[in-house]
Parts: structure tokens; sequence; C-alpha cells
């Protein structure tokens, strides 16, 4: 085997080197059919040695704990990964051949066979053998037109073809095997990164799904036509509106005997000054690197650095509590109560704006932050005459663009655009919270 691995490797290294772009079109289609299918194949071939290997106990032979950490350091596999390739193994080597079979010709593909296994493993249990070798030969008919997740949804109803007078009563045993299943695999995990930022990687069950979508959805549209920002970066910023909303009910657990806060630690300087390297028009946080004074950066309560700038937009916010230091290191002030917006003071903000301000925006009232016009850091007062309701997408566009604010005679904010987005700046107002 070995001998015939290193020809078909030969044989691919030859065609990577091969100019597709001088392939006709039907010729440039086949060859990725081919290549897909021999990527399957090859997939039956490595679940295969990733059985015997662990058959073998070879792993633990060699000092491992087990199988998948002994393919995460061989293949450099993350760890979920290295086990799902060795339960998979397992899967397809007790499993009926007819799926072995189907994954080494090339007519199915690893995660169809994942999804096929899990299915026959139910059939198998509610309907007993014959059923399973029955639903094999259907489930595999059906991985030639339908991708894993339509062979998902699919499965779900596969009593109905191959032992329908169990189907009913089957269908709510593998609904209540799937909660189960779901229950136990549920988790979410956070990995520090480089400069501060947060990776999340989990898996939801159904309902903290559905809670999810149902808070993101309303959140993620873009907020007109100019909006530059990505799906992922829309879900990334109606996930921090989630999150500011949840500290603004005063409503979670105490942590420590105090209430669910963030505190930012910055010097005076850090709060009151100014980046000397201008502002992104994206409305984007700036990178760190923009930064002229490390020493000006702000740091949260978890260690974490934050640009002045950020900390300045942040101070706007009453749920989030500046810590004030002077040049000695001593606390000048920690979270000034003539600085935050008061109970009275938002309900007047809420009944003026009626929601984020910015022109064209419908995000309702709890979405929004309170910003000051004029900073208070630069002197500003905490006032109605000085604060207006803004979405976080808007209160950090607001920051680090162009656009200005500032309330028109009749005591209604009016929002100036840059003068590359209207040469004449004339003033802008939100009139979607005045048509309800």
């Amino acid at each position: 085997m070995v001998e015939e691995l290193a020809q078909a490797d030969d044989a691919v290294a030859a065609c990577a080197d091969a100019a597709t772009w001088a392939l006709a079109e039907h010729d440039l289609i086949a060859a990725l059919d081919a290549a897909h299918r021999l990527e399957q194949r090859l997939a039956a071939v490595k679940l295969a040695l990733v059985r015997e290997l662990d058959g073998r106990s070879i792993a633990t032979t060699q000092g491992a704990s087990c199988t998948a950490v002994w393919l995460r350091d061989r293949l450099r596999l993350g760890v979920g990964a290295a086990r799902r390739l060795v339960a998979l193994a397992a899967t397809l080597d007790t499993g009926p051949a007819a799926v072995r079979d189907a994954l080494a010709s090339g007519s199915v593909d690893v995660e169809q066979v994942r999804v096929i296994a899990e299915t026959i493993e139910t059939v198998y249990t509610a309907a007993g053998p014959a059923a399973a070798d029955k639903a094999v030969g259907v489930l595999v008919d059906w991985a030639a037109q339908f991708d894993a997740a339509g062979l998902r949804k699919l499965g779900t109803r596969i009593l109905d073809h191959v032992a329908p007078d169990i189907a009913d009563a089957a269908a709510a045993a593998a609904l209540e095997a799937e909660a189960v299943r779901a229950a136990r695999d549920r988790h979410l995990t956070l990995s520090e990164q480089t400069s501060g930022r947060l990776r999340l990687i989990g898996t939801l069950d159904a309902e903290a799904a559905g809670l999810l979508r149902a808070v993101l959805d309303p959140l993620t549209a873009p907020t007109g036509p100019d909006d530059p920002r990505s799906p992922g970066q829309r879900r990334h910023d109606a996930l921090a509106d989630v999150c500011r909303l949840a500290l603004r009910t005063g409503e979670l657990p105490e942590h420590g005997g105090d209430a669910a806060q963030i505190v930012v630690t910055t010097s005076y300087n850090g709060l009151v000054g100014h980046l000397n390297a201008g502002t992104l028009d994206s409305g984007l946080p700036l990178d760190a690197g923009t930064v002229d004074s490390s020493l000006d950066a702000g740091t949260l309560d978890t260690g974490l650095q934050l640009t002045p700038e950020t900390v300045r937009r942040l101070a706007c916010d009453a749920n989030i509590l500046p810590a004030v230091l002077g040049s000695t290191s001593q606390p000048l002030d920690i979270g000034r109560q003539r600085r935050l917006i008061t109970a009275p003071l938002r309900r007047a903000l809420v009944l003026r704006d009626r929601g984020c301000a910015f022109p064209g925006c419908d995000r309702p009232p709890r979405w929004c932050d309170a910003h000051h016009i004029h900073h208070w850091a630069d002197g500003g007062t905490t006032s109605l005459n000085n604060a207006v309701l803004l979405c976080g997408h808007h209160h950090r566009h607001l920051h680090h663009s162009d656009w200005t604010v500032q309330l028109s005679a009749d005591g209604h904010p009016e929002f100036t655009p840059p003068a590359w987005l209207d040469p004449e700046q004339l003033p802008r107002r939100n009139h979607y919270h005045r048509r309800r």
C-alpha cells in the first residue's frame, strides 16, 4: 500500500503543476469531478488506516494517551478533528459494508458518511437490522442528490420509507435521542488571541440557537446602503449590542459582590488625548498600532488593552465606569456620577430621540447608548442638551469618522456628513422614528 500511495502522490503532484488555464471547459469540469472523487476515496483509505492504528493501540505504545492525541501531534490536527476522525473510523469499521464501499467508490463524501452512519444507528435501534440494511441503500441513493445537511433532514423521516408501521413512534424516539445528543455536545470555548481579541467556537443546542438567532437577526441587517461591514462583522457588532443590553438591564448576577460591569483604567491623558494618526472612515475600531503612545492606552479589568480613542468612546456609555489615574497612578475618580446618564435623563432622551438618532437607523432605544455631543472628558456636561441616543454601530461610526452631530434650534439632533459624502454638508435627521 505504501508504494501505491507514493505513486498516487507523484500523480497528484504532477496534476498540481498542470496549467489549469489551458483546459477546455468540459475538461475543467471533468477534472474537478475526478479530483473530488479521488479525495473521497483517499478519505476511505485514511479512515481504514486510522482504524487499524487505533485497533493495534499504536498511539499508546508510542507514549500518547490515545489515538486522537497521537493524530493531533502526527498530522497537526485540532484535537476535535482528530477525535471525530477516530470515531468515524470506528463507525465505518463496525457499520454496513455498503457505506464503506460508497465512500471508497467516491460516490459519497465524509460528511455524508457521518450523517448516514448516525441515521442508520437510529434506524437499527428503532426498527432492527433489516430496516437498517434497507436504509443504507436509500440513503446512499439520496447522497447522489443531496449534501450532508439535506441528508440529515431527509433522514429524520427515513422510517417512512423503510419501516412505515413504526415511523411515528420512532420519530418521537429519534427526536428525544437528538435532544440528548444536543445536550451532551453543547459547548462554548473562548480563546484569547493577540491584541486582546477573542475567538468564539462552540455548538449550541436547538433552544439556544433559536434564542441567539432571535436576538441577532434583527441587528444584523445593513444600516443603510453605505454600511461597509461584512455579514460577519455585522454579526460581531450585533453580539456586542446584545451584551451591552444585558449589562444595561441591571439584572445580571453579582460578580464578586458587585453588579456586572466593565471597568476601564486609563491615565487622564489617555482619556482626553486625541489620536494624531487620524481615524478610519469605515467605522471599525482603530488598530492599536495607530496609537502614538502605548502609555495612553486603556486597560480592561481583564488586563487587555484598548486604544485611547476606544476608551473615549466607551466613556460615553453609562454602563462602563472609567477609573481615571493621575501621574502617580493614584485614583482621581471612579465613575463620576455627574458623567453618567441618569435614569430620568435617559427617559428624556428616549422621549426626544425615540431610538438611534443617526439618519436612517431604525434601532430602538433599548439598543442605544447615550453619547455626549461635547465629550465629557473635554468638559462637556451630562445634560439633555449635550446628549444623543446612538446604537452601537453608529456610536462607533461617529467616533471614528468625520460625521458630526449637534442639536438644531428645535432641540432635535442633526448630523452633518463628511465633505466626501456630501460636498454641501447639509445636516440630516432621522425621520424613521417620527413616522411611527
